[in-house]
């Protein structure tokens, strides 16, 4: 549990000077964090575009509606799917929370999330720390950034090399924790004494 730090904007004695903050959105700077969503837009375009000319858009609806079913369909191209759309919007929800919470610079710049992709137990994203942003901010709001992402938890590592460089791993699930589990009958049954009386909770009869 990360303790109380004066990098948290709870403890921040300029609480009224950050609040007039505004945050600065280039288009370069909203072509990259939208840059997935762009990519696949312009190759979906492009590639319908090459079917309708090829061929007609009932043919292109034929080729394209079977390839999308079997896409939800069966198991791995739905996981490597569900995997993606998710590391998608935890990189959203990170720039969101970091907005929130106020983890950015004085002139309003946010943290560049370099890259995230997806692990066995969640999400792992590479985030470049601005001038004015450093590790002791990301830890202090570890439970915003588990909010936000709706996740167990989250956990931030920092980079052995570069201080500006962080690792926020982000936990959905738990790969270790037992699918079924059974509930031992003592609990239900609690175990009685020669008198008939409810015995101790140590389980052990007189």
């Amino acid at each position: 549990m990360a303790r109380p730090t004066y990098r948290n904007h709870r403890n921040n004695p300029y609480l009224l000077d950050d609040l007039v903050v505004t945050t600065h959105r280039t288009m370069a700077g909203v072509l990259w964090r939208f840059r997935t969503e762009t990519l696949t837009t312009a190759v979906l375009g492009l590639v319908s575009w090459q079917l309708t000319d090829a061929i007609t858009w009932a043919g292109t609806l034929a080729v394209l509606i079977p390839l999308i079913a079997c896409a939800l369909i069966f198991p791995p191209p739905r996981r490597f799917l569900t995997r993606r759309a998710w590391c998608v919007l935890s990189r959203h929800r990170l720039q969101r929370v970091c907005y929130e919470t106020r983890l950015h610079t004085r002139s309003g710049r946010l943290p560049l999330v370099l890259r995230i992709y997806p692990t066995e137990v969640g999400e792992q994203a590479l985030i470049w720390c601005r001038a004015g942003i450093c590790f002791e901010d990301f830890e202090a709001h570890t439970g915003e950034i588990a909010a936000a992402c709706y996740a167990r938890e989250a956990r931030v590592e920092r980079s052995r090399r570069w201080a500006q460089l962080i690792t926020v791993n982000i936990v959905r699930r738990d790969t270790l924790a037992p699918h079924h589990v059974i509930v031992s009958g003592l609990i239900l049954h609690p175990p009685r004494n020669r008198q008939g009386r409810p015995g101790p909770d140590t389980g052990i009869t007189a």
